[in-house]
């Protein structure tokens, strides 16, 4: 990889990438990302990394801008990692992520003209997600809380971030006035707030050592200073977190708790569950994820659900379909999604199994069992050969994909479309605005 500053020769930029980011083309023919870029301008760059095949470039001028740039609503967009599309009005952002999931299912699916709907968007974008993590550490020698600048683990120093909930806003703005006076700050790595449809919000210090009375002499100020603060915890992280939570979480005050909604059902959200981010749009996303499935009032269907998680769409489905079996690797999930299902009185319409999906769906086969759909909802990289393989195998007439990567959302869909299925429709849902982070629901159908 060789690496360059130079300016080069003005740069049509002519479509998007995966980020949001401009796509146009050298001179040579080349490829050149530049973040900033949209399509339809003209501009001027300078190339930072000459990849070979592509560069990656920075925006330096832009000579011919589109109608759709504005000034973006945040002074640290381009800067902080949080956001991509600031410099976009919100309705070009929608077009250019149904753009990303049409390309990705055409150049990597194989699929010709895939059938890509309109992005369903937010009604209002800005503040919608439930949870924060804010990375602490020192910056020019003061403690600083905030975000992590694009690309690295530096901090780029906040006291407000237009993605999160005013209550959680309040706590980052408190401790980015308070840190320097804190006797345990230096042991503080991140600063973790989740934020409810009510208000109500709970906070986790993450702290690479065992700070336990200082939290507890703190958390009356913490009362006093954030009214909507219902439960506190210390996560004591492990040696080498692999994330801001991957340790042993300690209540201080409050429930264990926080009590949300979505869809109408019930659920308690722990201090290290997982949970959509946008609940809002989690519905959205749910919903079309059920249209794709063909679940719905008076349905009357058999229904798997692989990745089930603590349960979450499992629980939804159940609410229309006959019976709905839903499938999880991980042990306190699929507690979890027990729990659930007798807290919102659907647990003689939705059972669990804790497992590999591709091993426990054979073995349901042999026992007799059919399911007329399926829904997978795999991680970002996307579900394994060997779980496409059995639901292929199984020959279930519909499968709904809820996937948070179009990438790895079209590998899949290849080969499935392999193995019999046609992909009918995919909804790509906004769950991140600003952002490039696209959700998408696809169904496909058995030929």
């Amino acid at each position: 990889m060789k690496e360059q500053m130079t300016i080069s020769e003005p740069i049509d930029i002519t479509g998007i990438g995966s980020e949001l980011q401009g796509v146009g083309r050298l001179a040579d023919g080349r490829a050149v990302f530049v973040p900033g870029g949209i399509p339809g301008e003209q501009v001027t760059v300078a190339i930072l990394q000459d990849k070979g095949r592509f560069c990656e470039a920075s925006l330096c001028d832009v000579l011919k801008p589109s109608p759709d740039r504005v000034t973006p609503s945040c002074f640290h967009a381009g800067k902080c990692g949080g956001c991509q599309g600031r410099h976009l009005r919100y309705p070009r952002t929608l077009a250019l992520k149904r753009q990303v999931v049409s390309d990705a299912l055409a150049r990597i699916g194989g699929v010709d003209a895939p059938n890509v709907r309109p992005t369903l968007g937010c009604d209002a974008p800005d503040r919608t997600r439930n949870k924060a993590e804010y990375p602490i550490a020192r910056v020019d020698g003061r403690m600083a809380i905030g975000a992590f600048a694009k690309g690295s683990r530096r901090i780029i120093p906040l006291n407000d971030c237009l993605l999160q909930k005013d209550e959680s806003t309040r706590a980052l703005r408190w401790f980015s006035e308070h840190l320097e006076y804190l006797q345990c700050a230096e042991h503080l790595k991140y600063l973790v707030t989740r934020v409810n449809r009510e208000g109500a919000m709970m906070l986790i210090l993450c702290a690479d050592a065992p700070i336990l009375p200082d939290i507890r002499r703190l958390s009356p100020v913490l009362c006093e200073a954030l009214p909507s603060l219902e439960s506190l915890f210390l996560c004591q992280l492990n040696r080498r977190p692999a994330h801001a939570l991957d340790g042993h979480c300690i209540r201080i005050l409050g429930a264990e708790t926080l009590p949300e909604t979505l869809m109408g059902l019930a659920f308690t959200i722990s201090p290290q569950s997982f949970f959509q981010v946008n609940p809002d749009q989690a519905e959205k996303l749910y919903a079309a994820a059920l249209e794709a499935a063909g679940i719905g009032p008076g349905c009357d269907l058999d229904v798997l659900d692989a990745y089930c998680g603590a349960g979450t769409i499992t629980l939804c489905a159940a609410r229309h379909a006959r019976h709905v079996t839903g499938i999880e690797i991980v042990p306190p999930a699929i507690a979890d999604a027990k729990r659930n299902a007798v807290r919102n009185g659907l647990s003689d319409r939705a059972d669990f199994i804790c497992g590999d999906a591709a091993v426990e769906i054979p073995r349901l086969l042999k026992k007799g069992r059919r399911f007329n759909a399926a829904i997978l909802d795999p991680p970002r990289k996307g579900a394994n050969n060997a779980l496409l393989d059995a639901l292929a195998d199984a020959k279930i007439p519909t499968l709904a994909y809820v996937s948070c990567n179009p990438a790895t959302l079209a590998r899949d869909v290849k080969r499935l479309v392999g193995r019999g299925y046609r992909l009918e429709w995919a909804q790509p849902v906004d769950m991140f605005p600003f952002t490039g982070s696209i959700e998408t629901a696809a169904r496909l159908a058995l030929v």
